[in-house]
């Protein structure tokens, strides 16, 4: 299995860049490829056909049916399951314009029910089958179905199929080289700060620094819920008194003299003390160099949320409006979130959405060199929720790489830094609203 993990984190990271195109394979407009899409091609009643945008590590075929496709025919024998995910050949517009919709769709919440499931007119309210089914989803992390509510326009779009939490990776040596005590659980931010200053060191010609997180990253999912877009208004909410607290916390770590910022990928040097990443690209980093001497803690808190760690990333399942085995379709959804299948899943190292102790405690377990880690740490804090915003204002990707930018490459104070991002993300929703009401996508979806 562990080839299978550091196969499907490194096609992860390599099919980020294929996201977001404006035309499908054959060079046909988007809005062209929906608005006259063929008639639907009729499929078996007992096939569930699933296609894959994200996680993008399931364009590996052996990947998918290890971690889902095995599970699924083994619980439901009568069925034929049918699996296509995202490549260049495959994509949404693509499987429109061939009239094959699929019944399920694994995508990313947060950001993609805009800008691809919406945008294809693939959305389906499942409240109706939530009911019929009689399905738990207080069963379910409040922070991880908030994302399915907040993209939902009040409806029920997707359910969440795992997370990508933030995790704090630590270099124990670095920590036992200068006499450090490693982080503990609930740490706060003044206490990693400390010893990031403490751990930032000059040893002849090797540079220690004390700790590395990417600032746009830990701004977008920050732990104060705080809102990058107003919760009620289409504009920019990036001027408040937390988001200056937000961003003033992560700046004095990179005026600390001999740790500016360098990408978390730099941790598999060994001159890192502390990085926090995602808890994949954490775990692709720490692979590559099986020498360090690692283990994990729960993120740095703020006093004020102290059993908070960051919003999550969450890869959800939508039924889409044009399936016509939406019963069996939720059904296989049902089962992909009963603890029966979220444990095995745990096992393999992939993060459950479902608040169970018991999923939680078999994480790792089936990987035998994460044995003895502390991944505890993973379910000590609560997932911040993303801000709720009210239905049908227009949504944009938030420009936190602008905020961080006039920072770290123009020098600007933060408060200017934050009004700049602030007057551009304004802009850019009235740009959307323009292109929208002619019909077009927008580049800042």
């Amino acid at each position: 299995m562990k080839n299978r993990i550091g196969l499907a984190l490194v096609l992860t990271m390599a099919m980020i860049g294929s996201i977001g195109c404006t035309e499908n394979s054959n060079g046909q407009n988007i809005e062209e490829a929906v608005d006259n899409q063929p008639e639907t091609v009729d499929a078996p009643d007992n096939e569930v056909f699933i296609f894959t945008a994200w996680p993008a590590f399931y364009v590996d075929e052996a990947i998918f049916e290890e971690q889902v496709g095995q599970y699924v025919k083994k619980k439901f024998p009568d069925i034929t399951l049918k699996h296509v995910a995202w490549n260049d050949g495959t994509r949404y517009e693509d499987l429109i314009a061939k009239g094959t919709i699929p019944d399920i769709v694994f995508d990313d919440i947060g950001r993609n029910t805009y800008r691809q499931i919406k945008k294809f007119k693939l959305e389906y309210d499942m409240s109706d089958l939530v009911k019929k089914y009689n399905f738990d989803t207080s069963k379910l992390n409040p922070s991880d179905l908030q994302h399915s509510l907040n993209t939902s326009d009040g409806k029920l779009y997707s359910l969440p199929f795992n997370t990508n939490d933030y995790v704090l990776v630590y270099n124990k040596d670095v920590f036992d080289k200068f006499g450090a005590d490693y982080p503990k659980d609930g740490m706060t931010w003044d206490q990693a700060y400390e010893l990031a200053k403490k751990l930032t060191r000059q040893e002849g010609d090797t540079t220690y620094k004390g700790f590395q997180m990417n600032p746009a990253h830990y701004m977008r999912f920050n732990q104060l819920s705080e809102p990058a877009l107003d919760p009620n208004e289409e504009k920019a909410a990036m001027t408040s008194d937390n988001w200056l607290k937000i961003v003033n916390n992560i700046r004095r770590f990179y005026e600390i003299p001999g740790n500016q910022l360098v990408k978390t990928n730099d941790f598999v040097q060994g001159n890192i003390a502390m990085i926090v990443d995602s808890m994949e690209n954490a775990f692709r980093i720490v692979n590559e160099n099986k020498d360090i001497n690692f283990d994990i803690s729960s993120v740095p808190v703020f006093p004020e949320a102290p059993d908070s760690k960051f919003q999550p990333s969450t890869n959800g399942m939508f039924i889409t409006q044009q399936s016509d085995n939406k019963d069996l379709a939720f059904q296989v959804i049902a089962y992909l979130l009963s603890s029966e299948y979220q444990t095995e899943l745990s096992k393999q190292g992939v993060l459950s959405p479902l608040a169970d102790p018991a999923v939680q405690q078999a994480f790792g377990k089936g990987i035998p060199e994460w044995n003895g880690k502390h991944f505890e740490s993973l379910f000590y804090l609560k997932g911040a929720k993303p801000p709720a915003r009210k239905p049908g204002l227009t949504y944009i990707y938030a420009q936190m790489d602008l905020a961080w930018n006039s920072i770290a490459k123009e020098s600007k104070d933060t408060q200017t830094a934050l009004r700049i991002a602030n007057e551009s993300m304004d802009k850019a929703i009235q740009e959307t609203i323009a292109v929208h009401k002619q019909g077009g996508d927008s580049p800042h979806e």
